[in-house]
């Protein structure tokens, strides 16, 4: 059912750059408010997480080319992504994730299961016609 609600391409995309609820709900908070510059702390308090688990967040969402770094006082990040084709998929994420929120974090949870089923498929012997 979800399958049929995100498209493949989206779907695809969640599950090779975004690995939890709260990246992508980071993520999309600061898509919504790009002009404001992000600490970890600042952010933990909006996202009810502690703020090395928001630390790590950002440094990934920076390293996925979501986010650039300012360095002031302290490190902070403004959502800033590193090409327009990125920017379109963040932007289409988040069309999808407020219609579709349930289908879209539950393929979030499930990302390691499709993950190791990917591996398995792999191995998979694909039988030959006999001639």
């Amino acid at each position: 059912m979800a399958d049929d609600l995100i498209p493949e391409e989206v779907r695809q995309f969640i599950i090779d750059k975004i690995d939890s609820v709260a990246e992508l709900e980071g993520l999309l908070l600061l898509r919504n408010q790009a002009e404001i510059e992000w600490d970890s702390a600042t952010l933990a308090q909006r996202l009810y997480i502690n703020p090395q688990q928001t630390q790590e967040i950002l440094a990934h969402l920076h390293a996925q080319g979501f986010l650039a770094v300012k360095e002031n006082n302290l490190i902070s990040y403004i959502y800033q992504p590193n090409s327009p084709e990125l920017a379109e998929m963040v932007n289409r994420i988040a069309e999808i994730y407020a219609k579709y929120l349930i289908p879209v974090t539950n393929l979030i949870h499930n990302k390691p299961q499709i993950k190791v089923q990917k591996f398995a498929d792999a191995f998979k012997f694909i039988r030959r016609e006999d001639k």
